[in-house]
């Protein structure tokens, strides 16, 4: 049953550990210049940034987590192409030397006053403000979820305490339907879905289990994918091994025990089938931080209010926002991330001289389509789903280049560019391009 508690506290996107800096509770000194909410991947690219502009002291970030994952890894994770420990690290070693780490979760915004206080009772006041909470899992607006994850046969790639149930139900196929879903919510790494079902069945077939298997796509979606250009590729594969995509199906209940899960008919409202599962993979509803819409810096939906241009807030001009927990309209990616603290590092220069923001965020994101265990296909776009690309060469085609990057070369980026604020801006593919990957 510990599994089903952690899950009903589901974290924020990236979790994060701990070094030799300043860590534990807040003490003495509960005042910041630069306050970061959140030890994901936003909050340590911002506060390695932050401490670069104000210096260490003047920095702190809020973080409960004792561990930070590098998430986007979690698909390969659960289809046994890594290992879980090889996605984390402790806090304290990737929170900046010098930075305060706030040990605790946020509990309460308030921008009138410009405090935060903490659950264990701090309130920390601030001169600016960076939010970068990430958005929650809801696995439990799915009725029989998360306590169906004690069963066998179903896991998620989005949680660390399901994803490596996803590689158990896929190791344990016999035969019969191998189900993927999509929510009908905002998610993170919406490619991810797909990715892990294009996956299992190069799992199956390269054990002999794939013609005893129905692969099924049930997306609330009315599209594969969003952008046309990466669409077209993916319907190709979809028909050439046999995958069944049905459009428009939600998944709202899952009957563990009898390895069935239901789906409503999003185009025909009452209408609901039951699959019979084999093996049942679980993208859960999301949705905004609970602080954050609880807090006057949410919109209507919840999510953190910004400009989708400069990053900083609409109505607080001394807060800011990256990430998952904004109401930026682009896909939510550790790319999008990259591309943001490039762009949020000058609107905050310039902010803090009193000097109006001059840089814009175009919205660029990244989905590393994996379509087997050892293709990828790279898709880059921005606000208007325009393809962005970075090399010169069709990126809509899969490549076994594009896996290489997604398996070996963005880890080590991450680790050692992104989170030390080190890499990103418009197109942080390119960078590789100044490291000889042309």
């Amino acid at each position: 049953m510990a599994t089903l508690c952690r899950l009903r506290q589901c974290h924020p996107t990236g979790v994060v550990i701990a070094h030799l800096h300043t860590s534990s509770r807040v003490s003495a000194k509960q005042h910041y210049k630069m306050l970061v909410l959140g030890g994901g991947t936003g909050g340590i690219a911002m506060s390695a940034r932050m401490k670069r502009m104000v210096g260490a002291d003047n920095v702190a970030v809020v973080e409960p987590a004792e561990m930070h994952y590098y998430q986007p890894i979690w698909t390969l994770v659960g289809a046994g192409a890594k290992t879980v420990a090889s996605s984390g690290r402790s806090t304290a070693s990737v929170v900046p030397s010098g930075v305060k780490w706030v040990k605790s979760k946020v509990q309460e915004i308030n921008p009138e006053t410009n405090t935060v206080r903490t659950e264990d009772g701090n309130e920390i006041s601030y001169e600016y403000l960076i939010v970068a909470l990430g958005l929650q899992l809801h696995y439990e607006k799915i009725k029989g979820l998360p306590e169906g994850f004690e069963h066998p046969k179903i896991g998620s790639n989005y949680s660390l305490q399901t994803v490596e149930k996803t590689w158990k139900a896929l190791q344990d196929f016999k035969e019969g339907n191998a189900i993927f879903t999509f929510p009908n919510t905002p998610v993170k790494c919406a490619g991810a879905p797909q990715k892990i079902m294009y996956l299992s069945d190069a799992y199956l077939r390269k054990t002999g289990k794939r013609e005893k298997a129905k692969v099924i796509y049930n997306t609330s979606l009315p599209v594969l994918f969003g952008i046309k250009k990466y669409a077209e590729t993916l319907w190709d594969i979809v028909k050439t091994r046999d995958l069944q995509v049905n459009l428009r199906h939600n998944l709202i209940e899952v009957r563990a025990d009898k390895q069935e899960a239901v789906f409503e008919n999003l185009d025909k409202p009452g209408e609901t089938t039951v699959f019979e599962y084999e093996m049942l993979h679980v993208t859960p509803p999301m949705g905004p931080h609970s602080v954050v819409k609880s807090s006057p810096l949410a919109d209507e939906a919840g999510w953190l209010d910004v400009n989708k241009d400069t990053l900083q807030h609409n109505k607080y001009p001394n807060v800011f926002g990256i990430g998952d927990c904004t109401n930026l309209p682009t896909a939510k990616t550790g790319a999008a991330v990259a591309a943001q603290s490039a762009i949020l590092n000058r609107t905050i220069k310039k902010v803090m001289k009193k000097e109006m923001p001059d840089k814009k965020y175009d919205g660029y994101t990244s989905c590393p389509l994996v379509t087997s265990y050892n293709t990828v296909v790279l898709a880059e776009f921005d606000y208007n789903g325009q393809p962005l690309e970075t090399f010169p060469i069709n990126q809509a085609k899969e490549r076994r280049l594009m896996y290489f990057m997604k398996a070996d070369v963005m880890p080590h980026l991450y680790w050692h560019g992104l989170l030390r604020g080190f890499w990103g801006g418009p197109g942080p593919y390119r960078k590789l391009l100044h490291l000889g990957m042309k």
